[in-house]
């Protein structure tokens, strides 16, 4: 028992921060991200047995938060802040000037549909390849590829005419 716990705590301290960053960019929101990676590593311990190659961790443990999030919807509707009801200063100060594209950056991807947004957001967020994206959201790596292609294009679309270094993000 004490080894398995061992484990378990090695693999919450070295994948913490990438659960947290992906449940972030799913819930948009600090408390709820906490939430969802506390409950998925609740979750992953009860199941800990199921888990049979060590590499594979990370991706189980995406896919966890990732249903979690799905679940949490399935309860409740979280409220919606309108986007035009924002208001954003100008600041001329360079580090407001980053901080504000990548505030733009964050809302395109926001608005990007969920079918496109996931792939890109695993990849983006959580490192992992075509093939390894399309194991888990259960589609083929083609089809992860056209929704990659198709979520940059959006991208690109949504942020069109705007200034600066966000295209060369693209």
């Amino acid at each position: 028992m004490e080894a398995k716990r061992a484990a378990f705590d090695q693999l919450v301290r070295r994948l913490n921060a990438d659960l947290y960053r992906f449940a972030y960019w799913l819930s948009r929101d600090q408390a709820l991200a906490q939430d969802l990676v506390q409950e998925s590593f609740l979750r992953a311990w009860r199941s800990l047995a199921d888990l049979r190659d060590e590499k594979a961790a990370k991706a189980w443990l995406m896919t966890i938060v990732r249903r979690e999030h799905a679940r949490m919807f399935e309860r409740k509707v979280p409220p919606l802040d309108d986007i035009a009801d924002l208001v954003i200063e100008d600041q001329d100060t360079p580090s407001a000037f980053e901080m504000s594209e990548i505030q733009e950056m964050r809302d395109a991807i926001g608005r990007i549909e969920d079918k496109y947004r996931e792939p890109l957001l695993l990849q983006l967020v959580g490192g992992f390849s075509c093939e390894e994206i399309a194991e888990q959201l259960g589609i083929s790596a083609s089809a992860v590829m056209t929704q990659l292609f198709r979520a940059r294009a959006k991208l690109k679309a949504l942020l069109r005419g705007s200034q600066g270094k966000v295209h060369e993000l693209l």
